[in-house]
Parts: structure tokens; C-alpha cells; sequence
């Protein structure tokens, strides 16, 4: 883990940049993700690409990489022959390439102060069928647990500096990731795709964002993955409903199309957007999907992070 200022400290400064989305990154150095296990296929066949990606995002002004594990799951790899003891390996592994690109960032340039967040996607990433985007799998509380508890001890034992609990799509699947990132001990994020002002389950942000008010160990709760036009207004329940730096990272404006597992439409990605979103309490900010170094490059600009800043 790093060595310097927490992410906790880094927010209650000011503002920290994310990364952007890994896939159109790991596209863009020409890899097929066409594979159900999306980019944590890349973790077994070709991990010099996952960490040619992260040192992308860093060399375009990014303070925090947030790693390959959004679809890495036991169930995943098993599916493709992989034991537990193999996949164990890969869900650290996943973690190890971040720490490695952070390394190699702070070698080329010392100070730089760089976080690696562990990504813990939700049970529909694994379905590989869009249903991150629906919610509602028919699972309680206790069996949502135990599906995320295996793999978030295999990220937390590998040390990374925060748990990004990305792209919930309910109430059920928060509560669940919550009480198990509670306990590893380590630091978290709780971020939800939402759609019309609410999650993508229909729920209410206001309940929605309580989930993680009065939990010392959440660092930041918000979006992620969520048209960048819904991002203002959600940052703002955020911040009101739990007194917490907000997190936000929203996609490209594109819509996913499931069927054909492909982005449709056109990009809405504004990077001047961060004035309102930090301006609402924002404090951990990137992009998602579609979103790559280029944009990346002009939040740096626009919120004068990069190539600065302490030692971590």
C-alpha cells in the first residue's frame, strides 16, 4: 500500500483524479475483449497490456488507478477451467499491475503520489449480460454477501490502498458489498450506475446514498458508468444525503447494447462538466467507459492534478 497521505487525507484536501475506462484503453492498444470475461481475460493471457494501460491513464495526469477485477470473479475463471488457487492468484494479480505502473510513474517522476483502487464490480458483471445495468437478480442480501466475500478478501489481501465498489445497481447489492468491505478493514468507495435520477433498480438516490452515511471506513460515496448528463444533480444528493466527499465517473454518453455487446450513439463527455460536479461537492472524479487518456489529460488540466503532487 502506499506509503504516503491516505486517500481519506488526499479528499479532505481537494480534488483527486481518477482513471477512465480500461476496456476502449486495452481496445485502443489493439486487444480483443470479445471473451465473457471482458478485460480480466487479460489478466491470465496478456498482463503487460493491462499494465500498459494503467501507465497511459497515469502519463495522462490520473492520482488513482483503478484496476482489471471489475469482471474477475471465482465463477468467471471457473467457467474457462481456471481453479481457485489460479484464480485467486489473478484476482492479486490484478492489483500487482497497478502497483506496477504506479511504480514505474513514480520512478520517472518522483513525488508523484498515485492510489490503487481495487475494482469490485457487481453481480451482474459476471453474468456478462448487461444486468449490472437492470439490478434486481433475484438474490438476497446474505447470498449477494456471499458471492462478493471470496473475491473481495482475495483484493484485500493483495493491498491495495481503497475497494472501489463500482457500478451497483440497487439497494440489496450496496448493502451487501458494504457489510463485506466493512470487513477486510480496508477503505472503500460505493458508487451506483443510476439512470432518471435514480438507480438503475429504480430506487431512490436519497436511500440509495444512505447506505454508506455514518460508515467511517466509506471514503467517498456517488456514480460511476452513468450518462455524464445525470452526474450534477446525483453528486449533489450525494453530498447532502451523506456529508461525504462524493465520487463521481461517468461514461461517454454512449449507450451499451447488451445484444451486441457494443456501444451505440455519440459522446457527451464534456471535461468542463468538473467545475459543476466539484462545485456540488465532488472530490474523486474521472470517467468510465469510453472515456480515455485524452479526457483524462483535460480533467488533469482543469483540476490542476498530474504530474504534481506528494509522494504516496
Amino acid at each position: 500500500m502506499s506509503s504516503g497521505r491516505t486517500v481519506a487525507e488526499a479528499l479532505a484536501e481537494g480534488p483527486v483524479l481518477l482513471d477512465g475506462g480500461l476496456s476502449n484503453q486495452l481496445e485502443a492498444q489493439g486487444c480483443d475483449l470479445s471473451d465473457a470475461l471482458w478485460s480480466a481475460r487479460l489478466l491470465a493471457d496478456a498482463p503487460e497490456q493491462i499494465e500498459a494501460a494503467h501507465l497511459a491513464y497515469l502519463r495522462a495526469g490520473a492520482q488513482v488507478l483503478i484496476t482489471s477485477g471489475y469482471q474477475a470473479t471465482f465463477e468467471g475463471f471457473a467457467h474457462r477451467g481456471i481453479g481457485p488457487e489460479r484464480a485467486r492468484a489473478l484476482l492479486a494479480r490484478s492489483v500487482e499491475l497497478a502497483r506496477r505502473a504506479a511504480g514505474a510513474s513514480r520512478r520517472a517522476g518522483p513525488g508523484r503520489e498515485v492510489w490503487v483502487a481495487a475494482s469490485v464490480g457487481p453481480y451482474g458483471a459476471m453474468l456478462a449480460d448487461g444486468s449490472e445495468y437492470r439490478g434486481r437478480y433475484g438474490l438476497s442480501v446474505r447470498e449477494l454477501e456471499r458471492f462478493h466475500r471470496p473475491r473481495m478478501a482475495a483484493f484485500a489481501e493483495a493491498g491495495p490502498d481503497v475497494l472501489a465498489l463500482e457500478t451497483v445497481p440497487d439497494i440489496d447489492e450496496a448493502e451487501a458489498v458494504v457489510r463485506v468491505a466493512e470487513e477486510t478493514g480496508l477503505p472503500y468507495w460505493l458508487s451506483y450506475s443510476v439512470a432518471g435520477g435514480r438507480t438503475r433498480a429504480g430506487q431512490p438516490l436519497e436511500e440509495a446514498f444512505a447506505v454508506a452515511a455514518g460508515r467511517d471506513r466509506a471514503v467517498a460515496v456517488g456514480v460511476n458508468c452513468c450518462d455524464p448528463a445525470e452526474a450534477e444533480e446525483a453528486v449533489r444528493v450525494a453530498a447532502e444525503v451523506t456529508g461525504k466527499p462524493v465520487v463521481v465517473y461517468p461514461n461517454s454518453g454512449e449507450g451499451w447494447d447488451a445484444a451486441g455487446r457494443g456501444w451505440t450513439g455519440r459522446s457527451t463527455f464534456a471535461p468542463e462538466r468538473v467545475r459543476a460536479w466539484t462545485g456540488a461537492g465532488a472530490r474523486l472524479v474521472g470517467g468510465c467507459c469510453r472515456v480515455g487518456p485524452d479526457r483524462i489529460g483535460e480533467l488533469a488540466v482543469l483540476l490542476g492534478a498530474g504530474a504534481g503532487g506528494r509522494a504516496g
